[in-house]
């Protein structure tokens, strides 16, 4: 089930919502009715919890059946993965004062959820390599892959290392452990939750009608970048890409839809994340930003520092840090603690040659970075964007092609280096003047204007400004509306990434 889908606006999300407020209702009332005439008003506010573990079976519940919704039999392997880590988390407390111990459990904790992913994920692409190396025929399984599956595997290694690291307490409930991984707002898209983000607020958060209609805000919003944005951005970008190695695309098509595919990727991730944030305020959750602006960078290295910040800092803090960082002796040691993080990013993304070839990419050009102190160097600022955005947009016709081989003739084309493609084609002139105004609002919105343009309205809205205050929610009903206009009349709407 996706967040941009009838189903979830108009059924699952009410419904999720109703029950989970109802039981909060239902357990105030009683908490009144049985308390003391001494009892003050916190005493009574504290003994909400009964409630709040009601709450949280049934978001556990609800998770579950998101997850189970299109694919009921994956939703098993989750539940593996929560029943494993739960017990992973006991062990690790339970051998805490023995550092040969407990360690031993985060070895097998790893090999326990890198192999899940490793049968899902890879274990075809890794078959099919060894028989094109081998020339050997080994029967090829037909395994699907469960959506999200790196995801909640990322956030299941981290809830068990961070309670190693007594960065959060573990969870003797099972039922709070199988929350944490399955809460169906960060479930299949992330951004990747980390343990000792919220740990305190499973059962000690504190719902609010200010973060609440916050999160209204920051979901429509998500919902119309992902809609009404991404959606169109993706049917120039498909099209672009549908030429394969055999095929003469011209120059400024391959532009057009590179340059398409890197608004729809940013817009469609991006968009989900703002719903992600949006559904956990509206629950009382807190997650942190995925994403800032990141194509306005001026290096390589603050565009990740800005993409995909969860995923980051997870390879930041339990991969990069403990393979020593860029606190080494030696350039090489930095060059080698780069590389694995890199190429652990690109694999991460998709079992195939070009996801690793993507992430491959940017070690060699954050290794120069580092090496070279390229961020300090005083060079104009115009050029240091138009070097991070060039290769930005390289990154993302190989993310985007199928194969290796199209995503070297897609660039070959893109640099008049394939000498069958012409500079002009009927599909670009046709594609770009249907499409030159979301084009403009997308370059446009990926922008800090927008971010400019969110404090004025705060600002505004504080002061008790009716006008902005007015505009803002008008223009957020228009968002919605005409999103679930798009919706309803079943206009195109993939998700791109679901499956990592």
């Amino acid at each position: 089930m996706l967040f941009s889908s009838l189903i979830f606006l108009v059924v699952f999300l009410p419904c999720a919502l109703m029950g989970y407020y109802g039981i909060a209702l239902i357990a105030k009332l009683l908490s009144r009715k049985n308390a003391k005439p001494e009892d003050t008003e916190d005493i009574i506010e504290n003994r909400i919890p009964a409630g709040r573990k009601l709450q949280n079976i049934f978001l556990l519940v609800a998770s579950l059946g998101f997850y189970a919704w299109g694919e009921p039999w994956f939703v098993l392997v989750m539940m593996l993965s929560i029943l494993g880590n739960w017990i992973f988390g006991l062990l690790v407390n339970k051998f805490r004062e023995s550092k040969t111990s407990s360690r031993a459990v985060i070895i097998v904790m790893l090999v326990f959820n890198l192999s899940i992913i490793f049968i899902f994920k890879y274990l075809c692409f890794t078959l099919e390599q060894i028989n094109s190396i081998t020339k050997t025929e080994i029967a090829i399984p037909d395994i699907a892959l469960p959506i999200g599956i790196s995801f909640f595997t990322f956030q299941a290694i981290s809830y068990v290392i961070d309670v190693y690291r007594e960065k959060g307490e573990m969870q003797k409930n099972l039922l709070n452990v199988g929350l944490y991984i399955s809460f169906f707002p960060q479930l299949i898209a992330g951004p990747i939750v980390r343990y000792e983000t919220i740990s305190d607020q499973i059962n000690n958060r504190r719902e609010s009608w200010d973060d609440f209609a916050e999160g209204t805000c920051r979901f429509v919003i998500g919902l119309s970048k992902k809609v009404l944005l991404s959606n169109n951005f993706a049917l120039i970008a498909n099209q672009a890409f549908s030429y394969d190695a055999a095929d003469a695309c011209s120059i400024l098509f391959a532009w057009l839809g590179a340059i398409a595919y890197t608004l729809q990727i940013y817009f469609d991730f991006s968009g989900y994340s703002d719903m992600a944030i949006g559904l956990g305020k509206m629950f009382g959750f807190h997650f942190l930003e995925n994403f800032n602006y990141p194509y306005i960078s001026l290096s390589v290295s603050e565009f990740w520092r800005r993409w995909h910040i969860s995923l980051g800092s997870w390879f930041r803090d339990y991969v990069y840090f403990p393979l020593g960082g860029s606190r080494v002796d030696t350039k090489a040691r930095l060059v080698f603690n780069l590389f694995v993080v890199w190429f652990l990013t690109g694999v991460w993304h998709g079992a195939n040659w070009t996801f690793i070839s993507w992430g491959l990419m940017y070690f060699v050009l954050i290794s120069i970075e580092k090496v070279s102190g390229f961020e300090k160097k005083r060079i104009p600022g115009a050029v240091k964007w138009l070097y991070t955005m060039l290769f930005v947009v390289i990154g993302w016709v190989f993310f985007r092609a199928n194969s290796m081989a199209d995503g070297l003739h897609y660039v070959k084309t893109m640099f008049f280096l394939n000498i069958d493609a012409p500079l002009i084609c009927n599909q670009f002139t046709v594609f770009f003047r249907e499409n030159i105004y979301y084009l403009i609002a997308g370059i446009f919105f990926s922008m800090p204007v927008t971010k400019w343009l969110r404090r004025i309205v705060d600002e505004k809205t504080n002061d008790g400004n009716p006008v902005i205050a007015g505009a803002y929610t008008l223009l957020l009903t228009a968002g919605l509306i005409f999103s679930m206009a798009y919706l309803i009349k079943g206009a195109y709407n993939p998700f791109i990434y679901f499956n990592f």
